[in-house]
């Protein structure tokens, strides 16, 4: 099996890169570098024979002229997001994050015996839907989807994820639409809820204070590994071929006031942990159905969020708090 990743140096591309590995695939990266990061981990990576990374921009035309014609399997992960982003960059969000998708189909019509293109959509989705009374919690992928205010920038990421789901349904490419929900885990950076109050933590002393924003929001979070193989999974399930799947983990929706104190207890550390504002935008639940994904793949998420957060702890520990002790806390 040979598959591409776009945003393969990224935080979902390359753990789903080092899954791919396992089943003996031959797996090309394409990254530009942006988000992705050069760490020791890609290193790791690549020093796999059957990876290799090809840094290239796919906002430009000819980004993928010379590549291989003989994929098995696109992974389209590129994307700009980041609430950032979409607040100081709305315009490029749209017209980006559209122009990526056209450039991969336009690559994946090219293969001589594409299986299928996965399309990573978003949680954001269902954003609009929230506003329904009778809104099922956990959120199955068949709600109606319902358009938040278009003139708020954060809908851009959104409506760009909407627009190419319509793109693969009409594409004429044989595809699997994923929307995943709170992934989370090594290498993700730290403008994310959990490594975010990870180096929070990690940085107040004993006897200080965290201040948790959005506390009474709650969220189902998804460790990465379990992510991947639910990815990977669908991608080669003939039945996945054409449909829309949840990714994440419905068992333990928390609040992150709650995710606040596991936290503090797995650092060992007396913080108290205080409630601050909500975060404009931010969904109060956001919890995923999953028994169409657990039924189609016969994968179940196996990593509860205890071990998660002790395992991503230990990455950022050794490989971020640690190494860099003064801007990890500046």
């Amino acid at each position: 099996m040979k598959a591409l990743i776009t945003g393969g140096a990224g935080f979902i591309g390359a753990h789903l890169a080092k899954r791919l590995v396992r089943d003996d695939a031959r797996v090309d990266l394409v990254d530009d570098f942006s988000r992705g990061r050069k760490d020791e981990d890609l290193a790791n990576l690549l020093a796999h024979p059957g990876v290799t990374c090809i840094a290239r921009d796919l906002r430009d035309p000819r980004a993928l002229d010379g590549l291989d014609r003989d994929y098995d399997l696109i992974f389209h992960l590129a994307a700009i997001v980041g609430v950032a982003n979409v607040q100081t960059r709305p315009d490029d969000v749209l017209r980006d994050n559209v122009a990526l998708l056209l450039q991969v189909q336009d690559f994946a019509r090219r293969q001589s015996g594409l299986r299928r293109l996965v399309f990573a959509s978003t949680s954001e989705v269902y954003a609009g839907s929230l506003q329904l009374p009778d809104l099922p919690l956990p959120t199955p992928e068949t709600v109606p989807i319902l358009l938040p205010d278009l003139a708020e920038p954060r809908s851009t990421y959104l409506l760009s994820k909407l627009y190419g789901e319509a793109l693969c349904h009409h594409g004429g490419v044989p595809f699997t639409i994923v929307r995943p929900h709170n992934v989370y885990g090594p290498r993700m950076g730290l403008a994310h809820v959990i490594p975010e109050l990870l180096q929070r933590a990690e940085c107040t002393a004993s006897g200080g204070t965290l201040t948790v924003y959005s506390p009474d929001h709650t969220r189902a979070f998804c460790y990465v590994a379990d992510a991947v193989e639910l990815i990977a999974r669908l991608a080669t399930a003939d039945v996945a071929e054409g449909d829309v799947f949840n990714i994440g983990n419905e068992t333990e929706e928390i609040s992150i006031r709650e995710l606040a104190h596991r936290i503090v207890a797995l650092l060992g550390k007396d913080l108290v942990v205080a409630a601050g504002p909500d975060t404009p935008g931010s969904p109060r639940r956001r919890c995923p159905a999953m028994a169409r994904t657990v039924n189609t793949t016969g994968f179940r998420p196996l990593i509860g969020l205890d071990e998660g957060l002790a395992r991503t702890h230990a990455w950022y520990r050794d490989r971020v708090f640690r190494q860099e002790p003064a801007g990890a806390c500046a």
